[in-house]
């Protein structure tokens, strides 16, 4: 039937539609049939299509993002780095203020309540220990920052009465086994670090006082030997030289054989605490331990 159309123009005819044609209906179904693909479609998608302006600088972005990363990802394991070297030092300090304030504190009550004598042996550990574990820098830090405690604690003759007696020794002992030195050079150098020090305690001592102690001490000697040699009916009369050869002679034997026992007792006591790949025990002491 005719559609009408508006009152002034005519009637617009309708048209038939065209009658379907089966063929090609059956290759569009085909076509869009899941896991089949038509001859078009596979054309179209072998067809190269040219990238865009946009997909070219996502590209061009996107390598540029890759190369940033890795930039960062250096700066980030050079940072790694030296934050792990800033917390070895950081650690390396507060090891030695540790050491520092034990050897510290340690001489100083021993001195307040009079028995130095029987714990005189440890003052030197916690330097060692400090040497060994971080280097001869941290041993020096160490003796340094415990002078300084002592100092303000106990005024400067305490400070340098352990310097020279404790400290000393300490580092130099430290040094020679952190190096792995021999036994027999250790306790060498060791014994004559212990008797200059001693010497120098002595001297100290002297200028405080106002008195001459090592006079007093080789006078004394001369006496003594004196009079042994009368009772033994010998009537010979040592001279000065020779006593201060016997003097210095005893003052080394007494320090070596001090050292002597240090070595072993730090020795055992290393052992145990697992720094024993540093020392150089001899082969006796090593099968014992």
């Amino acid at each position: 039937m005719p559609a009408p159309c508006l009152p002034f123009l005519h009637f617009c005819p309708q048209l038939p539609l065209p009658p379907p044609r089966p063929a090609v209906c059956r290759q569009l179904a085909i076509a869009s049939s899941p896991g089949r693909w038509s001859p078009i479609t596979f054309s179209v998608s072998r067809a190269r299509v040219p990238d865009p302006p946009q997909r070219r600088a996502a590209v061009v972005s996107g390598r540029a993002v890759r190369e940033e990363q890795q930039q960062w990802g250096r700066a980030g394991d050079e940072d790694g780095e030296d934050l792990g070297e800033a917390l070895d030092r950081t650690r390396q300090l507060v090891e030695c203020a540790m050491f520092a304030a034990v050897a510290g504190l340690a001489y100083f009550l021993s001195n307040s309540l009079a028995i130095e004598n029987y714990f005189s042996c440890f003052f030197p550990l916690p330097i060692v220990i400090s040497s060994l574990r971080w280097g001869l820098e941290a041993g020096r830090k160490t003796v340094v920052a415990t002078v300084l405690l002592l100092f303000t604690l106990s005024g400067p003759v305490k400070a340098s009465s352990y310097l020279l007696m404790h400290g000393v020794v300490g580092l130099i002992m430290g040094t020679v086994w952190r190096l792995e030195t021999n036994w027999i050079v250790s306790i060498i150098l060791c014994s004559i670090v212990r008797a200059l020090g001693a010497c120098g305690y002595v001297l100290v001592s002297s200028f405080l006082i106002r008195e001459n102690i090592l006079a007093l001490i080789t006078v004394n000697i001369h006496a003594s030997l004196t009079y042994i040699l009368a009772a033994a009916g010998v009537n010979s009369i040592p001279s000065m030289d020779a006593i201060y050869v016997l003097f210095g002679t005893l003052l080394l034997l007494n320090c070596a054989f001090f050292v002597f026992l240090l070595h072993v007792l730090y020795t055992v006591f290393l052992t145990k605490l697992g720094i024993k790949p540093s020392l150089r025990p001899p082969r006796w002491l090593d099968n014992v331990l």
